[in-house]
């Protein structure tokens, strides 16, 4: 009976124990994700980060937004924003580069060479869209806004086509400078997000299991 015992264990296939180390995420991004005006525990990296936990998701989400950065300014400094050990980035640039009128091949040029970057370094990504403000004009405004379906066309991230998606120009849910969400905003898009936060989730684990 015991060697019975012993050939069914040594049959027996020994599954992996679950990773359960938490997810390392870095937000990347402008005023937008780093929380201008709010408190730190109402930005969108900690409001995410708790959102996650309530779905029994382990995550770290660090708060690399800049305020005033342009997509140029972001490839400037991602290699010290996105430390070694980061496993995904939330990619949110370009709303300051359509304030201010840049040419959207330069903002394009570079939210490319930051993807490319992260890919380079096995980094899964969510590239957060932008739209240009309407009193840009509608030839900005469409060459502006076509920069994000092209990039997600061309490289592998996961994508969310507006991140101020049904917040903007909602007052109730921004404040009174009518550009940043408040903390009510910030809930907003951390719910309208999630389902594609999930799937950089699910990414992250297939790459963790390769």
């Amino acid at each position: 009976m015991a060697a019975a015992v012993t050939v069914l264990c040594a049959l027996t296939p020994a599954w992996p124990a679950p990773d359960t180390r938490p997810m390392r995420i870095v937000v990347v991004g402008d005023s937008l994700s780093a929380g201008l005006g709010l408190t730190a525990d109402d930005a969108f990296p900690a409001k995410l980060e708790t959102a996650l936990k309530a779905k029994g998701i382990a995550a770290i989400v660090a708060n690399a937004g800049v305020s005033g950065d342009t997509a140029s300014g972001g490839l400037g400094r991602l290699d010290w924003s996105v430390p070694q050990g980061t496993e995904a980035v939330i990619l949110e640039l370009g709303a300051n580069d359509a304030l201010r009128g840049i040419d959207p091949h330069i903002t394009k040029a570079a939210l490319d060479k930051i993807l490319g970057k992260l890919d380079q370094r096995h980094i899964v990504v969510l590239l957060a869209g932008m739209r240009a403000p309407r009193n840009m004009g509608a030839d900005y405004a469409k060459e502006f806004d076509a920069i994000y379906p092209a990039l997600a066309s061309t490289h592998p991230v996961v994508f969310y086509p507006f991140f101020l998606d049904g917040v903007a120009t909602d007052a109730k849910l921004n404040q009174a400078d009518g550009l940043h969400p408040n903390a009510a905003g910030i809930d907003a898009i951390v719910a309208r997000i999630m389902p594609q936060v999930e799937t950089l989730i699910s990414r992250v684990r297939a790459a963790r299991g390769s």
